[in-house]
């Protein structure tokens, strides 16, 4: 007799325990987009309104948490990065994912970390996705030189550092204008399109003053985070 055939399905939660995941999931969502991947599961219970006991049964430690959080966000970025190849134009094609990646990124940290700092080791269950999208970003950058619309010395790793440039400004422009990051965005693209071809338009204003210096207020009395360096 094939044991192996008079397998149980695994078991469906509880009506109760699943609707505890649910929430847990979500809290877990808000938390790691607003304060990045140093949260605890302690935040997590709290924010989730239930106990931490209930957190470790649904997710042995924070690392599986993150895995149950992000791998469809992940996902879904190498969906794009896939669509953005199937662009008829170079360009847009290049835009498209770029814009979607500082979208993302830019508004959540958690989302941020996980893409552009966390160390190969700790994100191994993550490689597959990433190795979609970095042979996406080089075949767009190919294909955007090769039509005269990326300036010329514009590489792959480029797309990303300057993602993390954009990154950047949005967290030191958060609690003032959250989205203010979309005007460097614009700023990033004109400077890597080649020369003679239309720039975008800067359609939301700088920091005001007041902003600036309540951003930077803000920053001195938060402390900065760690950024690791690119891989």
């Amino acid at each position: 007799m094939n044991h192996a055939t008079l397998a149980s399905p695994p078991r469906r939660l509880r009506a109760d325990a699943a609707r505890n995941q649910q929430r847990i999931i979500a809290a877990a969502r808000e938390l790691f987009a607003d304060h990045g991947l140093e949260i605890t599961l302690d935040d997590v219970a709290e924010r989730a309104g239930v106990g931490v006991g209930t957190v470790y049964r649904r997710f042995a430690n924070k690392k599986e948490l993150i895995g149950k959080v992000f791998d469809q966000s992940l996902s879904d970025f190498a969906d794009a990065a896939d669509t953005a190849c199937r662009n008829p134009d170079p360009w847009f094609g290049l835009v498209e994912l770029f814009e979607y990646a500082c979208r993302h990124i830019a508004t959540n940290r958690g989302f941020s970390e996980i893409v552009l700092e966390l160390e190969d080791d700790e994100t191994d269950r993550f490689a597959i996705v990433r190795d979609r999208i970095k042979p996406a970003v080089t075949s767009l950058c190919a294909r955007a030189r090769d039509a005269g619309v990326l300036a010329e010395g514009i590489e792959p790793p480029d797309f990303f550092a300057l993602v993390h440039m954009v990154d950047g400004v949005a967290e030191f422009a958060r609690p003032v204008n959250p989205e203010v990051w979309q005007r460097y965005m614009a700023i990033a693209l004109n400077g890597v399109r080649a020369d003679g071809t239309p720039r975008r338009d800067l359609a939301v204003p700088p920091l005001s003053d007041e902003e600036f210096e309540q951003a930077k207020q803000h920053l001195s009395c938060s402390g900065r985070r760690k950024i690791a360096e690119p891989r």
